[in-house]
């Protein structure tokens, strides 16, 4: 026998879900059920289905309960259906969700709703627009969260056209005054045209702190346009609403992407005014600003200030420690994090990696390897691709190559590393193999990748290969790139081409100081020391001063070109205008300068006049050292020699000038006893080499060298070469000779 259903239970039921006892909701449904309650109140199931819903088991329940209301014919009810289709959406369950919608017979503007709302939330964006369109279509009027949601899925899926439709009709539908909805269409404009979120922006009658965080946001994400954040920043407190963390955390963005250290503190300020130090994004943001403007004191100092920091925190201080050079303090501090129970994230990893380039540490860079794997950050890519310009740079190549060949999809960043690593462990063949590879990829190379691969082909003196890089570079048009284009003019002076330099410096459109620095190397390089003097003019009529490499590509050239006057003349102009800051290197080229005019007592002097705690390096006294061997000046050259095999105690140059100088004035017991220091310190000599392209393949001969595997007839031409040359090689210098011989170019390297 079954009893009728009293509306005391309904209200029963209410009651416990209002209190939050979802489950003694469905218990005292069940008990009701035991007894056979004919159910007369379709009421009841919209409070089931929340009940589902707030327990975390719901998906068992809520299909029995959609049997039983089924089953008592209850389905005809809208409110009944909607309540189950919100079950099924919240649930994540859609295709539930979408069969119950099919199965109305009577929708209303909350069934629509619901489903529309269902798909957008559950990030099924192309599907809730779809239906969206539909319901538009059967007259259905969107309430204002559903217009919010329809334009976010348009911002998702970037369709802006449907996007502008959609803000059509929010004016149609007379919301062109809700502040929410145009938020919305803020941040849709803002993806696709700056210029339309402004004109929106300039035409609400009412912002919001959200309105005001969505320009600055926008603003301070652009390299061109992040001092707009900043007037909108200020323009917002002008205006009297006070901003959040968020619109504080992108205007400290947009102060850090244009190094505006002061504007920074000034925020930092208002920030310490505005009490929000609580916020622990403000903090990391301001730990960041002041690392990348170079004032790691100030991220000390925020960094103790913060009570309870998270691996944001740690990383952004440890990354500003790398980028600025102080590695035994980033050590440190990992290890601090280590003890506080902070779990290293991929950014951690990524430092890590850094530091084992500036130590070249294999050891370190296999366990951080090891790490990686315990924490399965192996499918990473910025790890991976840190992973492999670590291993190069500590010159694992092999281990390297293992890593790049075992990564499932690779990036422009993956080819252009692996390219790098290969140049960085002078195998340019191998790099150049790696990028044809690439070339029958998907992947484009950028202007980094072409960096690279311009790198390997100067590396490898190649004119053929040079132009074939060249070209690559015009077709995919990154030529007129400045630093691509700097790179290319370097490219053909390394290979002796200054005339192909010459064009390609011609041709860039705008060039800046590492431009006109390059091209005037090429010419010092090259042996043409008035032509570079005479760029050097040329550059500074453009309004352009020189930077440090400038002075130092100058000087060398002079120094090459033996320019005494010149050189002497030019370093003055340097010290007494103040164009640019000195530092050794320059002094020990004018070392050099001296030296080999034979003005050794000027050059010494030169040393001795240097500033307290500025030493001169290995190559200013090792110019002194040669110059004392050619000028048989022993007094001088034995002031030099200790200092030579002081600072680079692994190399042979400074023992074998030392035994040529006591060779050439016959003191052959000194000459003897040099030798044998290097071959007690186990110091290797380096024999010099030339190089030889065979059918594009490079060949090396060693100095003394009389047998190799190439054909005679190549071999009787070098001799026939050898024969013909006379040419005055100092021995510790570099002679060059460029000469076509066939299809193959000859490099001849000699060095003593």
């Amino acid at each position: 026998m079954r009893v009728r259903w009293n509306s005391n239970w309904c209200s029963r039921l209410r009651e416990l879900l209002f209190h939050g006892k979802s489950q003694d909701v469905l218990l005292y449904y069940r008990e009701l059920n035991k007894t056979r309650v004919e159910l007369m109140d379709h009421s009841v199931f919209p409070i089931l289905f929340k009940a589902c819903l707030n327990l975390s088991a719901t998906h068992g329940h809520g299909n029995s309960i959609h049997a039983s209301l089924v089953k008592q014919g209850f389905l005809a009810f809208t409110s009944v259906g909607n309540s189950m289709m919100d079950f099924y959406a919240k649930s994540g369950d859609l295709g539930s969700a979408l069969v119950v919608f099919n199965c109305m017979d009577n929708k209303d503007s909350v069934s629509w709703n619901v489903i529309i709302h269902g798909h957008l939330l559950l990030l099924a964006s192309p599907r809730g627009l779809c239906l969206f369109t539909q319901a538009w279509a059967a007259g259905f009027e969107p309430n204002i969260s559903t217009f919010v949601l329809v334009i976010q899925a348009c911002r998702n899926l970037a369709a802006f056209e449907a996007g502008r439709t959609i803000h059509a009709s929010t004016i149609r539908a007379g919301y062109s005054s809700i502040t929410s909805i145009h938020n919305s269409l803020l941040s849709f404009y803002a993806q696709f045209e700056m210029h339309l979120a402004h004109n929106l922006f300039d035409e609400m009658t009412e912002r919001d702190v959200i309105s005001w965080s969505v320009m600055i946001a926008t603003y301070a994400q652009s390299e061109d346009e992040s001092v707009l954040a900043l007037e909108f920043f200020q323009r917002m407190i002008d205006f009297g609403e006070p901003p959040d963390g968020q619109s504080v955390v992108s205007v400290l963005k947009a102060c850090t992407k244009l190094k505006a250290i002061r504007l920074g503190e000034s925020i930092h300020g208002f920030v310490i005014s505005r009490g929000m130090g609580y916020d622990l994004f403000v903090h990391n943001s301001l730990i960041d600003l002041y690392s990348k403007c170079n004032d790691i004191d100030s991220s000390l100092r925020v960094f103790g200030g913060i009570p309870e920091k998270n691996v944001v925190s740690w990383n952004s201080l440890l990354s500003g420690l790398v980028q600025n050079q102080m590695h035994p303090e980033a050590l440190t501090l990992f290890d601090s994090m280590h003890k506080a129970g902070i779990e290293s994230d991929e950014v951690t990893l990524v430092n890590l990696l850094q530091l084992c380039k500036f130590f070249l540490d294999p050891y370190q860079c296999k366990l951080i390897h090891s790490r990686i794997l315990r924490q399965g950050f192996e499918l990473n890519e910025l790890v991976t691709n840190s992973l492999i310009d670590a291993y190069a740079s500590c010159n694992l190549i092999t281990y390297a190559w293992s890593q790049f060949n075992n990564m499932i999809t690779r990036d422009a960043v993956t080819w252009s590393t692996m390219i790098a690593g290969f140049t960085h462990c002078g195998m340019p063949d191998e790099a150049i193999a790696v990028f044809r590879e690439m070339s029958h990829t998907s992947e484009r190379p950028n202007a980094v990748t072409m960096l690279n691969l311009l790198e390997a082909c100067s590396l490898s003196a190649d004119v053929k290969r040079s132009r074939w890089a060249h070209g690559i570079a015009i077709r995919g048009g990154l030529e007129s790139n400045v630093v691509v284009g700097t790179a290319i003019l370097d490219m053909y002076s390394k290979c002796g081409s200054i005339g192909s330099s010459r064009k390609v410096f011609d041709r860039i459109p705008y060039k800046n100081v590492v431009t006109w620095s390059a091209i005037i190397a090429a010419y010092g390089m090259i042996g043409l020391p008035n032509e570079a003097l005479a760029l050097f003019h040329e550059m500074k009529v453009c309004g352009l001063r020189p930077n440090q490499v400038t002075a130092l590509s100058l000087l060398s050239a002079c120094s090459h070109g033996g320019l005494v006057e010149e050189g002497v003349s030019l370093f003055e102009e340097l010290i007494w205008d103040h164009e640019v800051e000195l530092v050794i290197e320059h002094y020990s080229c004018l070392v050099d300068l001296l030296a080999r005019a034979g003005k050794v007592d000027s050059a010494m002097n030169l040393i001795g006049k240097l500033g307290v705690g500025v030493k001169p390096g290995a190559s200013a006294w090792g110019a002194l050292l040669s110059a004392c061997r050619n000028y048989e000046n022993y007094e001088f050259g034995a002031i030099a020699l200790p200092q030579v095999v002081e600072l680079e105690a692994s190399s042979s140059a400074g023992y074998l000038l030392a035994s040529n100088m006591y060779a050439s004035g016959c003191s052959w017991v000194d000459a003897t006893k040099m030798r044998m220091l290097a071959k007690e310190g186990g110091v290797k000599v380096i024999a010099g080499y030339s190089l030889v392209y065979v059918n594009g393949k490079a060949c090396r001969f060693l100095a003394g060298e009389n047998h190799h595997r190439l054909s005679d007839e190549l071999q009787f031409a070098i001799q026939q070469l050898h024969s013909s040359m006379k040419m005055d090689i100092n021995f510790c210098g570099v002679a060059s000779c460029n000469l076509v011989i066939g299809t193959s170019l000859f490099y001849s390297l000699s060095a003593n």
